[in-house]
C-alpha cells in the first residue's frame, strides 16, 4: 500500500484517509453540537484532510467547521469545492463557472472558513457553458493573489483532466470512485501516473453489505465491509485519498480504523475482480 501519508500539490502533507464532512447537519440546537463533536473527534483520531464544499449546505458547511475547528491544527487541510450556484425558484440549483461568480464564492470561502487563503479549491463541476480556460484561468489569477493555495477539479473526464492540466497545475481530482464503482478508472490511473491525488467521493458504495466477496474478506479480517471496503481504496494507488463521511462517531471511528486493515495478496485480487453492479 505504501506510505498512510500523501503531498497534495507535492506540498500538503496529510494522512490518506480524510474526512467528507458533507453530512453533517448544521441546523442549529443538539444536531449542530453532534455534527461539531464529530469533526473535532476527527481531528482527534489524526485525520488532516477535511472535505466540504460551498454547495453543502450553501456556506452553512464551512461556518460548521470554522466554528469546531478554528484555530486550525498546523497539520489540517480543510478543501472546499466552488462553482455551484444555489437554488433560486423556480430555477434549481446549476453549475456556474462565470469567473464572477467564482471570485465570489472564492471570497465567500474565506470569510466562511476564517482564512486569508484556501489551501485546496476544487472547482465542484465543469461549466459547459464557459470555456475551461476561462474558469480555471480565474482561479489561477486567485492564486497567484494568494487566496488560493493548490487548485483541484471535481466530477472530470480524462479529457478534461487532460485539458486543465495545459492550463493549470491540477493538485486533486475528486470523483465518484470505489471498489463496486470504477467507472473512473481512466482518470485515476492518469492521475497516479501525474502524481496527482485522487479524493473518491462515496467511497463506500451502498450495495457494499450485499457484496459476497467483500462480506468474505470482511469475515476473514474481522473487520465491517465498510472498512474493506476503504482498505482497498488505500491500496488501489499511494495517490487515493477517500474521504468517507458520516454524522456518528462510532461510525466515524470505524472508518478511521480502516487505515490499519491490510489485504492479503489474495484477498486484493478477489476484490479487484469484483465486477461492477448496473448503474453503479
Amino acid at each position: 500500500m505504501g506510505s498512510n501519508t500523501f503531498r497534495i500539490g507535492g506540498e500538503l502533507a496529510v494522512r490518506r484517509l480524510g474526512f467528507g464532512a458533507m453530512r453533517l447537519p448544521t441546523e442549529s440546537g443538539p444536531a449542530r453540537a453532534a455534527s461539531i463533536a464529530v469533526a473535532r473527534r476527527a481531528v482527534e483520531l489524526g485525520v488532516t484532510l477535511i472535505d466540504t464544499a460551498h454547495m453543502y449546505g450553501w456556506g452553512a458547511n464551512e461556518e460548521l467547521l470554522a466554528e469546531a475547528l478554528y484555530p486550525y491544527p498546523d497539520d489540517l487541510l480543510i478543501a472546499t469545492k466552488v462553482g455551484v450556484a444555489p437554488p433560486e425558484p423556480p430555477r434549481e440549483a446549476a453549475i456556474n463557472g462565470r469567473p464572477g461568480f467564482l471570485r465570489r464564492q472564492v471570497e465567500e470561502g474565506l470569510r466562511r472558513l476564517r482564512v486569508e487563503r484556501l489551501d485546496l479549491l476544487q472547482l465542484h463541476r465543469v461549466d459547459p457553458e464557459v470555456p475551461l480556460a476561462d474558469q480555471l484561468g480565474t482561479l489561477r489569477e486567485l492564486q497567484d493573489q494568494g487566496k488560493i493555495g493548490h487548485i483541484g477539479l471535481s466530477e472530470v473526464t480524462a479529457a478534461q483532466l487532460a485539458e486543465a492540466r495545459r492550463i493549470i497545475d491540477v493538485a486533486s481530482v475528486q470523483n465518484r470512485y470505489s471498489v463496486l464503482d470504477r467507472e473512473h478508472e481512466a482518470v485515476l490511473d492518469a492521475c497516479d501516473a501525474a502524481g496527482i491525488a485522487f479524493l473518491p467521493w462515496r467511497p463506500v458504495h451502498p450495495a457494499v453489505s450485499e457484496a459476497g466477496e467483500i462480506a468474505a474478506v470482511a469475515a476473514e479480517l474481522g473487520a465491517t465491509g465498510a472498512q474493506v471496503a476503504l482498505a482497498w481504496l488505500l491500496h488501489r494507488s499511494p495517490v487515493v485519498l477517500p474521504i468517507p463521511g458520516t454524522s456518528r462517531i462510532g461510525h466515524l471511528e470505524e472508518n478511521v480504523a480502516a487505515a490499519d486493515l491490510r489485504l492479503s495478496d489474495d484477498q486484493r485480487r478477489r476484490l479487484d475482480a469484483l465486477s461492477v453492479p448496473s448503474g453503479g
